[in-house]
């Protein structure tokens, strides 16, 4: 007597959940990501340790290559003193708004997939993207001043770039039998856009917003060297003057961790929303 075949979608006794397509991977009650704890924090010790070596080595001049104790006692000085909140305050308002600004508008242009759209964007685009913003900061500070306007919209025009490119190439790949289909059985403008093209290039927009996010950090350095009174790069180049070199690495540890932590965030809200992608 056979045993009869298990109902479709049931695996090893486990129904996978309603309205969820398990990604590759991808097995009920596991944490995305928990297995890349360990190397990371095996990573992370390895580079501190060799960081401490070559700092008491002697290879380097100790007043130019602080330990990573003397590191974290800077950082810890400048929380105390208030500095690290007000700089890291004014640089993630003005990081946030340029990229939110930038990203808005990348996306928009990256979305459109009209032929005569993007014939007449992407050699702008191309034209733009050899142009550093770091280029333009004698422009827009002439333009605007040294005030916030100049710095949101260098970090804009990075932020633009970078998320064109990743959307516009993410569109490009959607089959165009695809939307072809779409617009025969009928469906309207809108849903061609948010039922086919979006579920689609979905995957790419995710990358453009990690990618243009550590563009707007890159951005942001540039920006606050042309003139600041608060922030990460500004508190930097002052550190910099005074040969401060144990808060010249505390301010770098910040940006990279900063770097880290909006990486982690996005990726955490794709794995959200885009659970469908294999990658």
């Amino acid at each position: 007597m056979h045993a009869s075949p298990s109902p479709p979608g049931r695996v090893s006794g486990r129904t996978p959940s309603p309205g969820r397509t398990p990604s590759p991977g991808w097995a009920p009650g596991r944490i995305p990501g928990r297995g890349r704890v360990g190397p990371a924090l095996v990573a992370a010790g390895s580079v501190l340790a060799l960081w401490y070596a070559v700092a008491r080595s002697g290879v380097v001049a100790p007043g130019l290559l602080p330990t990573p104790r003397q590191t974290f006692a800077a950082l810890a000085d400048s929380a105390r003193g208030g500095t690290l909140a007000t700089d890291l305050a004014a640089s993630l308002a003005r990081a946030g708004q340029g990229f939110a600004l930038g990203a808005a508008l990348g996306g928009a242009l990256g979305f459109g997939y009209l032929p005569r759209l993007s014939a007449a964007v992407t050699p702008l685009v191309s034209f733009l993207r050899p142009i550093p913003a770091i280029a333009l900061v004698p422009l827009a500070t002439a333009w605007f001043g040294i005030g916030e306007s100049a710095k949101r919209l260098l970090i804009a025009y990075a932020v633009l770039l970078a998320v064109w490119l990743y959307v516009h190439d993410g569109v490009s790949r959607v089959p165009v039998t695809h939307l072809r289909a779409a617009r025969s059985l009928g469906a309207p403008l809108y849903r061609r856009f948010t039922e086919v093209l979006l579920p689609a290039a979905a995957p790419a927009l995710l990358a453009a917003l990690r990618y243009g996010a550590s563009v707007a950090l890159l951005a942001l350095v540039a920006a606050e060297l042309g003139g600041a009174d608060a922030g990460l790069a500004y508190r930097l180049q002052v550190d910099g003057q005074f040969l401060r070199v144990d808060r010249m690495f505390a301010g770098l540890l910040v940006l990279g961790l900063l770097g880290v932590g909006v990486d982690a965030a996005l990726a955490a809200i794709g794995r959200r929303f885009v659970h469908w992608s294999a990658s």
